[in-house]
């Protein structure tokens, strides 16, 4: 239990069923091995390839190891000489938090009391710098409460539309109708003019909080709320947000609460399949089916936050479905953003068939994965176009 909670202190997605799932596979198994041991837990612990570093450095710093629990111990107190000829481990500040939550910081250690930075204090810019490039799925407790400080910072304005009312204006086309009214009233010549009445472009936000995507949905979630309360000379966005994992959720309303953390946290335990499985095709499915007239329209600017991991082979049904639900959404809206963590990694291939499926049915693929793509996602949103 206390394995699996330094697990899911560091990021990974390891619920109370896992555990029991290794108790059970134990008892077959045995413990007279540590190699069997290992193999164990990382068949009920692990489910995404790329957890498997993370996982092998956890279960061997906290099964006791004794030389690489000393090289932890050596990152986190620099103090401490470390022995010529041993490879310095990979670095990893989550697990790091997660195993030694009371431990000094290497990097608070080395910096003079006078030039220490509060939480509530400006960053410099080095390190607002480092803080915009650093991941969200490899942030420590500290970096993501700054980096929600960070992400209020974001004004992202949304293209004014024109819409076919017509309002008073300085400038513009003639208004003879107020000018004749006017010189009724007023016995005047003065002519009035009038101009296309505006109303800020509307945002759909399509999450999905399946396990390998929570952390990245939690951060853009905090970015849906400060959407869905700014206001910009006296107009206020329409954002209407939901969320999916193998049911969809409607959660428009939780997000009109002034404080992010509130917000974020009732959606949370409202949502009954957080950090659980994904069925991507039939979530779309069913927004197509009993909400896109109702929140949609040829304006609407629609975020797809997802890796695109549908299950299935490319010739599968849930696969050609989730290619023609995309499909029909594209068409319902004026852009369609698919904005995925997984082109954080520079060899990315669409390879899945959920992602090849997904890939001609969206306008633009973008990153998300740090404050640094969710900046240039807010300055795509405030474009009139977006490139294809």
């Amino acid at each position: 239990m206390h394995f699996a909670r330094v697990l899911r202190e560091a990021g990974m997605a390891v619920g109370s069923d896992r555990v029991l799932l290794s108790l059970q596979a134990l008892e077959v198994a045995g413990l007279s091995s540590r190699q069997d041991f290992h193999a164990t837990l990382s068949a009920c612990l692990l489910d995404r390839a790329e957890h498997r570093v993370l996982f092998d450095q956890a279960f061997h710093i906290f099964w006791r190891d004794p030389d690489l629990l000393g090289r932890v111990m050596r990152m986190l107190l620099p103090q401490v000489q470390a022995k010529s000829g041993i490879p310095a481990l990979p670095e990893n500040r989550r697990l790091a938090q997660a195993l030694f939550p009371h431990a000094p910081d290497a990097a608070e250690n080395r910096r003079d009391a006078e030039q220490q930075i509060e939480i509530d204090a400006p960053l410099s810019w080095s390190e607002r710098e480092q803080l915009r490039q650093r991941d969200f799925d490899t942030m420590t407790s500290e970096e993501w409460l700054l980096a929600k400080r960070l992400l209020t910072q974001f004004g992202a304005l949304l293209p004014p539309i024109a819409t076919r009312r017509w309002q008073a204006a300085a400038s513009g086309r003639l208004d003879w109708r107020a000018s004749l009214r006017a010189q009724a009233r007023s016995a005047s010549l003065a002519l009035l003019r009038q101009r296309p009445r505006e109303r800020l472009a509307p945002l759909l936000i399509l999450a999905d909080i399946s396990g390998s995507m929570s952390r990245y949905s939690r951060m853009l979630l905090h970015l849906a709320h400060g959407l869905a309360n700014a206001n910009h000379q006296r107009q206020s966005t329409q954002v209407d947000s939901f969320v999916f994992g193998t049911r969809l959720t409607p959660i428009s309303r939780l997000m009109k609460q002034r404080d992010p953390d509130l917000a974020v946290n009732a959606v949370s335990q409202r949502v009954q399949d957080w950090s659980g499985g994904t069925r991507i095709s039939a979530c779309l499915q069913q927004f197509n089916q009993h909400w896109a007239r109702r929140v949609l329209n040829s304006n609407t600017t629609v975020l797809l936050i997802t890796d695109g991991l549908e299950q299935g082979s490319e010739h599968d049904p849930a696969c050609q479905r989730l290619a023609f639900e995309a499909q029909r959404l594209r068409l319902s809206c004026r852009r369609l953003l698919w904005l995925n963590p997984l082109l954080r990694f520079e060899g990315f291939e669409p390879k899945a068939a959920g992602v090849r499926a997904l890939l001609p049915e969206v306008t633009q693929h973008l990153p998300v994965h740090n404050l640094a793509s969710l900046q240039a996602l807010m300055n795509l949103l405030a474009t009139s176009e977006s490139k294809p």
